[in-house]
């Protein structure tokens, strides 16, 4: 049985409390990736939300780039990081997973995301834990499932990422719809 520090190498993310803020023009700004950039990262859509927090700091810190595997340890939930969250902090709720050639990257996210066999091993790590955080020990000790051929993974990984996007571009044309009907609606009940 192969075990997820086998395939990738992980890379944990900037402590937080660690990173000494500077006040000077010339510290480099830095964006913190978060939760909702991650979901915006998993839909492939920017849902423009502006909660961002930046800081300035001289300090050598963890940055993601466009194309990068991250695993959030709070939500247990991995995605590719896209365009918009390039150069983005990530702090120590985060990993980092670097693919080699043996697996394809939006095909782990696949496999991280939805396999059975992984997600209760994650589940398993949580029980009798009062804080639902994932452990950098437990990510890299995940145990994975035989690999397809990188042809195959490649394959999987397209279909999966289409997938995502499409389901969420039909929940945005509800939503879109439901106001759309709402506002003459409101429109009609006027006397």
């Amino acid at each position: 049985m192969k075990r997820l520090e086998d395939v990738v190498e992980l890379v944990s993310g900037s402590p937080q409390f660690r990173i000494k803020e500077a006040f000077d023009d010339r510290a480099p700004l830095y964006t913190y990736y978060g939760q909702s950039d991650l979901e915006d990262d998993w839909i492939g859509m920017d849902s423009n939300r502006s909660d961002s927090k930046h800081v300035r700091t001289f300090d050598k810190v963890n940055t993601l780039c466009q194309g990068d595997v991250v695993f959030s340890l709070i939500s247990g939930k991995s995605t590719l990081v896209g365009e918009n969250h390039h150069g983005y902090l990530y702090t120590q709720n985060y990993v980092k997973l670097v693919t080699g050639k043996r697996v394809d990257a939006k095909y782990l996210v696949y496999l991280l995301n939805e396999d059975q066999s992984i997600k209760k091993q994650l589940q398993m790590g949580l029980q009798g834990s009062q804080v639902l955080k994932y452990t950098l020990k437990q990510v890299k000790e995940l145990e994975l499932p035989d690999l397809p051929t990188i042809e195959k993974q490649r394959l999987i990984g397209e279909l999966y990422f289409n997938q995502l996007r499409l389901e969420a571009l039909r929940k945005r044309a509800a939503n879109s719809e439901r106001a759309i009907v709402l506002e003459k609606l409101r429109e009609a009940s006027k006397p």
